[in-house]
């Protein structure tokens, strides 16, 4: 990891294949077991053009995620946008989500509330 137990680089972290998503590979950087959190959990997702998140939904769980390259078409809640760098979008608990990426990649930061931590019993798949 960093230069002490709160400093955490990308590069450091193991990346996974996030449930419900493809072409994504995501690196959790402030978590349990990078930090100790136990209240927030922050990644950043890498994904590949026309990849991303299927539908589903987050039970109980807040999700917000920032844009920091490309560009992705988001659905939640029954409305669909367009999200460009150094915008945010904001997934309310329980609400059904999609996050495809229009360009030739994407990076985003995702921040969840409390964490998700990849558990199976926080998500809901929706058609």
């Amino acid at each position: 990891m960093g230069t002490s137990r709160f400093h955490v680089r990308q590069s450091d972290v193991k990346p996974y294949a996030p449930a419900n998503h493809v072409g994504t590979r995501n690196y959790r950087m402030i978590g349990a077991e990078t930090v100790g959190a136990k209240q927030v959990e922050m990644l950043i997702g890498e994904l590949e053009m026309g990849k991303g998140a299927l539908p589903h939904a987050h039970p109980g769980i807040e999700q917000a995620c920032y844009l920091l390259e490309g560009s992705a078409r988001v659905e939640v809640a029954g409305e669909a946008f367009d999200l460009l760098p150094g915008e945010a979008c904001f997934f309310p608990p329980d609400a059904p989500h999609r996050f495809t990426v229009t360009s030739d990649s994407a990076r985003v930061m995702v921040i969840y509330a409390p964490p998700y931590e990849e558990n199976p019993a926080r998500t809901v798949k929706h058609a």
